[in-house]
């Protein structure tokens, strides 16, 4: 079955390899015998209405920020349209601040946000920089941990009601304070952590997988596991460096 994604901005919106994260949805939906069909979005296009399964947005530094907000703000309704309509979205780092009401960037400047996530976003002084763990429940009583990087100046706050993507285990998540990291609203996620952030969390890629074919289809699929043994030491290594070194400034 083919799902189609929709990869926001993704000449500006890349670092730290978090283009990455397209190239395992890509893969994993193949060996389950999808086929992933990804539309780049930029500046002047349009969000056709029920044309997309998922949406990715990756991270960037304030530069490209601040030169695509404007753009990316115009897309805000259709966007929140869509996943309100049950599309599934991804939004990594930079792409997570400004899928909230605003980001004020380190000159002060306060940048529009798509106002899909109920949060807003400021700079601090100082980044939050290294390895990162999460506790997250995206299905009832079935706990997981994500594992990841995280490298921000922005301190996120979500509003009150609003829902995390997890509980911070080791590392700093949001804003260094709350103890969360993440925000969840429906089928989308938004989070820090990239590095990519799926290649070493297989069983977030398989979420959004299963979310946006149950966009498609009306239901969400049980996958059967794959042989995930390189991804889960990966996922290993990345925990175990969080637990020791994650949270310094």
């Amino acid at each position: 079955m083919r799902i189609a994604v929709g990869h926001l901005f993704p000449d500006y919106l890349n670092i730290y390899a978090d283009r990455g994260n397209i190239a395992v949805l890509t893969r994993r939906a193949a060996w389950r015998g999808h086929e992933l069909e990804v539309e780049a979005i930029g500046a002047g296009d349009e969000l056709r209405p029920g044309a997309h399964d998922l949406y990715y947005i990756g991270g960037g530094q304030d530069r490209e920020q601040e030169l695509i907000a404007p753009a990316l703000a115009a897309l805000g309704e259709p966007l929140r349209e869509a996943v309100s309509g049950g599309a599934a979205l991804l939004a990594v780092c930079g792409g997570y601040q400004l899928l909230g009401r605003a980001y004020r960037d380190q000159s002060g400047d306060e940048l529009p946000g798509v106002g899909l996530f109920p949060l807003h976003t400021v700079a601090g002084d100082r980044r939050m920089i290294g390895d990162v763990l999460l506790e997250c429940e995206l299905e009832p009583g079935e706990r997981r941990t994500l594992a990841g990087f995280e490298n921000h100046a922005g301190r996120t706050y979500l509003d009150d009601g609003a829902e995390p993507l997890g509980r911070v285990l080791a590392g700093f998540g949001n804003n260094g304070e709350s103890g969360y990291e993440g925000c969840r609203a429906g089928r989308a996620i938004g989070t820090y952590l990239h590095g990519p952030l799926l290649p070493r969390n297989p069983w977030l890629a398989d979420w959004l997988l299963a979310q946006a074919l149950a966009q498609r289809t009306g239901e969400a699929p049980s996958f059967e596991p794959l042989a995930d043994d390189l991804e889960a030491a990966a996922h290993e290594v990345s925990a175990g460096r969080a637990r020791t070194r994650g949270g310094r400034y």
